[in-house]
């Protein structure tokens, strides 16, 4: 069975976001609400609004480069739920305008990336499953965590999108 580029981008990271999203109501609901914001598991990692904010940027970069087309610009600026729904659903809206032929088209692109002093370069598809993929769960993860961490009741079918 093959799978598509877009296939392997676009609904998975649609599907993402609206987790993100039924999280921030769930995480709203608290007496406390608006200290989550800020909130961090650890005082050198992102806060609740810095992992949407790089969930975001993984997904419309990993789309952008894989499909050759240029994302729009964020400017991380959100300080309140609304404004990170705001930015789950400009990303999204986006991400779903991208043409499934051009990112499909990019299954033959190199994609060079430098990390530190050190450059690699992916297939596409290395590209979005060893790293454009698992960064984007790795803060989607994260903003999870920052949220159960701080008393949000949310579980795991939660996170997988299965609760009611």
């Amino acid at each position: 069975m093959s799978i598509s580029l877009y296939d392997a981008t676009v609904p998975v990271f649609v599907r993402g976001f609206r987790v993100l999203s039924d999280l921030l109501t769930k995480a709203e609901a608290q007496a406390d609400a608006s200290v989550l914001i800020d909130a961090r598991l650890a005082p050198d990692m992102l806060s609740l609004a810095g992992q949407i904010q790089r969930a975001s940027d993984t997904a419309k970069f990993a789309v952008a480069r894989v499909g050759e087309v240029q994302p729009p610009s964020f400017e991380d600026n959100e300080t309140s739920f609304a404004d990170l729904r705001k930015r789950i659903d400009a990303t999204v809206a986006w991400i779903e305008s991208v043409d499934r032929a051009a990112i499909d088209a990019g299954e033959s692109r190199t994609i060079t990336r430098k990390f530190k002093d050190k450059e690699y370069n992916f297939s596409a598809q290395e590209y979005l499953l060893t790293f454009g993929i698992p960064n984007f769960f790795f803060h989607v993860t994260t903003a999870y965590d920052i949220l159960r961490h701080n008393g949000v009741a949310i579980g795991k079918l939660d996170y997988l999108g299965f609760a009611g």
